[in-house]
């Protein structure tokens, strides 16, 4: 993988702000994912709703089963852009997305059993999308709880006591996820409940998809225990297996281009204002919370100078985090984050009627850099009418 403080092109080069996806990023995650692939049988596919830039999907193309999707657009995308498999799954459909998403899908995962009673009755004769149930193991290590779907009162997924004498007739998997940038020891753990609980059930299905949150790509990542649980799986249940990763496959393969647009001191505070935004452009360092990572930058006070980074929005709270550089901000300074290709773009917003960052790939192997799309006041105007 890229080491953090990489740069293969100057920042000057592109928009601001900017997120650039690195093409043979994407590639050296392929690899690893085609590996596991190779090596047990399973099915990989890109969750979009980590990762839905189209232009890189001829590059993920190779390496990947196809896609999966959680809404009528997503599969669409999915389906016309990346084409091969598409699996789909959402919390709830309308019977017209049933439709849409049911005429494009290998595989179709319903969140209830009420959903699956309303809907099993516009099943056309001879279709053969293979439908699914999303259960809730009720187990989860995941430390936040608006990340957590086994939180207690979830919405996702049915658990055993709503599955113990329900009738199954026309479902041919299960689907769990219950993971969120984990290993495999956090998996392999999940599986041993969900064993424990649903092992009845598994030896009726067909499939299981495992869910998303894998960190397959991370070097400290145990494959050769996933590796071995996927076997086991599949030896055990006669099971086709499916994974659906979205970090693993762009992670540390995407970079966030920014200017700083203004410097000044309030309050003892040196504060550098860029013409990003966290809760517009990277709102996932609100939400989880964390700390980016920013390329030649230090830890507060690490440095010789220490700024207090703010978005450009009115947001009071739309702060990024207190960073150190070896040399003063200016207004023009280029600052690169990094590890920004997951969940950014697919959850960027236009709040404040703000620039949008521009889309660009770098791909050595083929043009460089190119800006594939970029975004000015008409895509503003049209989101609100």
């Amino acid at each position: 993988m890229l080491l953090p403080r990489e740069l293969p092109f100057d920042p000057g080069d592109t928009p601001a702000p900017c997120y650039v996806v690195d093409a043979e990023g994407l590639r050296q995650n392929g690899r690893i994912l085609q590996e596991v692939t190779h090596r047990t049988g399973a099915r990989i596919l890109l969750a979009m709703k980590a990762f839905a830039m189209h232009p890189a999907f001829p590059v993920l193309r190779p390496y990947l089963a196809g896609t999966t999707a959680s809404s009528k657009h997503e599969a669409r995308m999915g389906s016309e852009e990346f084409g091969k498999e598409l699996h789909s799954y959402a919390v709830a459909y309308s019977p017209e997305d049933f439709d849409f998403m049911r005429e494009r899908s290998m595989h179709l995962t319903l969140n209830s059993l009420t959903q699956w009673e309303q809907l099993k009755g516009r099943i056309p004769a001879g279709d053969t999308t293979k439908f699914g149930l999303r259960i809730n193991p009720n187990y989860s290590e995941i430390e936040f709880e608006i990340y957590n779907p086994c939180r207690s009162g979830s919405r996702l997924g049915m658990t055993w006591e709503d599955l113990a004498h329900a009738d199954l007739d026309g479902i041919t998997g299960l689907h769990f996820h219950t993971l969120c940038e984990q290993g495999s020891g956090t998996l392999e753990r999940t599986v041993e409940v969900v064993e424990e609980h649903f092992s009845t059930l598994l030896h009726r299905m067909e499939w299981l998809n495992l869910g998303g949150g894998h960190h397959i790509t991370k070097p400290d990542y145990d494959v050769e225990r996933l590796v071995r649980l996927l076997i086991r799986l599949k030896d055990t249940y006669d099971l086709d297996l499916i994974l659906e990763p979205g970090e693993a496959v762009v992670q540390e393969s995407g970079w966030l281009i920014s200017e700083v647009l203004d410097v000044f001191e309030s309050q003892g505070i040196h504060h550098a204002i860029l013409g990003t935004s966290s809760t517009a452009h990277m709102p996932d360092v609100l939400e989880m919370p964390y700390r980016p990572h920013i390329l030649g930058s230090g830890e507060e006070a690490e440095k010789a100078y220490t700024y207090q980074l703010g978005g450009v929005t009115c947001l009071a709270g739309d702060r990024i985090g207190v960073f150190s550089f070896d040399t003063p901000l200016t207004p023009g300074s280029r600052l690169v984050f990094t590890d920004m290709a997951m969940y950014s773009m697919v959850k960027s917003t236009h709040f404040n009627g703000i620039p949008h960052p521009s889309i660009a790939l770098w791909d050595p192997e083929g043009a460089g850099l190119t800006v594939s799309r970029s975004f000015g006041y008409d895509d503003f105007k049209s989101r609100l009418g």
